[in-house]
């Protein structure tokens, strides 16, 4: 028994093929003379029908376009009104709990040079407060006056329109309702 190398086996693998190559080329024309030949009733060659030379034509009228999606953005934004304002998803804690129309404006003081203003709520329970607290879910108190408190609410629309409010609270009198 012989071992040959890689190289070795590799070469007579090539040859090998290489032979079988040549030999199934020669062979060929005989092979399809021998087929074509009348003199063999055991092998007919089969005749395919002529095709005309006219090519296939996709008809477009009165059908969709196969590739067209179909749901289309139009389609799927034609729904949702984008001036809709959104509100964030947070938790809301002490004076957001309550939006301005809620409060009743009690008492404005000043404590040194810092602005107080105190409201209550429906139950009558008060609360304080000063410039930059946040007061519903949009609001801000930007600017506590002499007789009012002015609340500015920003709210965002989902084309991410900003829209501006400011809401006036306004000292009443004692007796006015």
């Amino acid at each position: 028994m012989t071992i040959l190398s890689l190289k070795q086996c590799f070469q007579s693998f090539k040859s090998g093929v290489f032979f079988l190559l040549i030999v199934t080329f020669m062979t060929m024309p005989s092979a399809i003379q021998a087929a074509s030949s009348e003199d063999n009733p055991t092998i007919t060659p089969i005749l395919l029908p002529e095709t005309p030379n006219d090519s296939f034509v996709y008809q477009l009228e009165n059908r969709a376009d196969p590739f067209e999606p179909f749901i289309t953005e139009k389609a799927a934004s034609s729904n949702i009104d984008m001036n809709e304002i959104i509100d964030p998803d947070i938790d809301l804690t002490g004076m957001q709990l309550f939006e301005p129309g809620q409060l009743n404006l009690v008492a404005l003081m000043q404590v040194g040079i810092e602005d107080i203003a105190m409201v209550e709520d429906f139950t009558g329970k008060g609360y304080i407060l000063t410039k930059g607290t946040k007061i519903g879910r949009r609001g801000i108190v930007k600017d506590i006056a002499s007789n009012t408190v002015i609340i500015e609410e920003t709210a965002e629309t989902r084309a991410g329109k900003k829209i501006i409010t400011k809401v006036v609270m306004i000292l009443k009198k004692e007796g006015d309702e």
